[in-house]
């Protein structure tokens, strides 16, 4: 069984091509495009380099095509990706206006380009679907829950990976296998033994941070919209909801505006005046720029205070990971998230930290009570695997 997963920027197409005939599955090929704008073309090109390369004949080779969708109105888990489906991400484009556009189009193309290959879709919301009401709740009025303004969490197929990862590296099967078995069976795979509590922090372009017990999450540091939570590359993280209206009264700014302003000029970006590139915000720090370094910090300060929530609402953690693009390949900033927490159990090993990058690793020191591990994400492989359980209920 060959399933394709397709990552659909505004301006990108990224794929890969799993063969999930058998456990474990086997990376085929992976490509991209970047600086797309004849989506069609891209599409056509994909498919073009998977039958010159001998991965697949013909079309109807693919068993299906994956998303790893953002959000939707009223849908959330793995599902076939209808129209009825693609009305209900229209219907929160304003929640992900970076993400769902794009995804829209894609999807639409795709089942054009082949209408007979089923198109399946991995909401990122999928993950906290069992978090408990009072960690997704807001204090709004009813009618504005009701409406869809709750926490509803993102990057669902990292932090799962994570939940399955951490628990095998950490000798808890039981504990792997309800977290693979989440989205079928809604976490009702028994567990034996003491709960296993896992921190997931996934720090990347964009960040956000997991509680996880049994595999399960209690809640993520994003909330209504990718918006919220952690600075972002350039877009700014949690801020008072009155600060919008502020500025448009203040600075005259149209509501259009401030959501371009939210969305482009934020976050690291915004605090540091040097780029929404770690790296760059890190060199100009080296070099005496405040605002490099304020950036810097701002960020810590608010993984940190993330970290802590999950640790009072877990009682502790088992294991605190590392994964994206920042967590997986800079150690200097994971020791910077790591320093001075000793009286809580939590001890960074600086040799080892230094060798990890890009690789499974223990970065914790022996003495350490929290395992402190780094583990590189696979979100493709989740929307590969839960499309397949999905084909396969079928």
């Amino acid at each position: 069984m060959k399933i394709l997963v397709a990552n659909i920027g505004s301006t990108s197409l990224k794929w890969r091509l799993f063969d999930c005939s058998s456990a474990p599955e086997r990376l085929l090929h992976k490509g991209g495009f970047e600086r797309v704008t004849d989506y069609p073309k891209a599409i056509e090109d994909c498919l073009g380099e998977l039958k010159a390369g001998g991965h697949i004949q013909q079309d109807s080779d693919l068993a299906a095509v994956g998303f790893k969708t953002v959000v939707a109105k009223g849908v959330s888990g793995c599902v076939a990706l209808t129209e009825e489906v693609l009305g209900a991400m229209e219907a929160f484009n304003a929640i992900a206006p970076a993400h769902n556009p794009p995804y829209i189009t894609g999807i639409r193309l795709f089942a054009k380009r082949m209408p007979a290959v089923p198109l399946i879709g991995l909401f990122e919301t999928a993950f906290y679907q069992w978090a408990p009401e009072a960690g997704v709740r807001y204090a709004v009025p009813q009618a504005w829950y009701e409406a869809g303004v709750r926490r509803w969490g993102f990057h669902g197929a990292s932090h799962k990976f994570i939940a399955e990862r951490s628990a095998e590296l950490l000798g808890r099967p039981d504990v792997a296998e309800r977290a693979r078995n989440l989205y079928v069976d809604g976490g009702a795979t028994a567990v034996q033994g003491a709960p296993l509590r896992v921190i997931s922090c996934h720090l990347g372009g964009s960040s956000s941070i997991t509680g996880i017990r049994n595999g399960v999450a209690v809640g993520n540091s994003l909330g209504f919209s990718p918006q919220s939570g952690l600075p972002h590359n350039n877009r700014v993280g949690d801020l008072d909801s009155f600060a919008i209206p502020f500025v448009m009264r203040t600075l005259g700014l149209s509501i259009d505006e401030v959501e371009r302003q939210l969305c482009k000029e934020g976050g690291l970006k915004g605090i540091s005046g040097v780029s929404n590139d770690i790296r760059d915000i890190q060199t100009a720090a080296a070099g005496g720029n405040a605002q490099a370094k304020l950036a810097l910090d701002v960020f810590f300060h608010s993984a940190r205070h993330w970290i802590g929530a999950y640790l009072l609402e877990l009682n502790g953690a088992d294991a605190i990971v590392f994964t994206a693009g920042i967590g997986e390949n800079r150690p200097e900033l994971r020791a910077a998230l790591c320093q001075g927490l000793d009286q809580l159990g939590i001890l960074l090993d600086p040799v080892a930290n230094e060798k990890v990058r890009a690789v499974e690793g223990v970065i914790s020191s022996p003495e350490s009570r929290v395992k402190l591990l780094v583990i590189p994400t696979n979100e493709e492989l989740v929307v590969a695997r839960e499309t397949k359980r999905l084909l396969d209920r079928k």
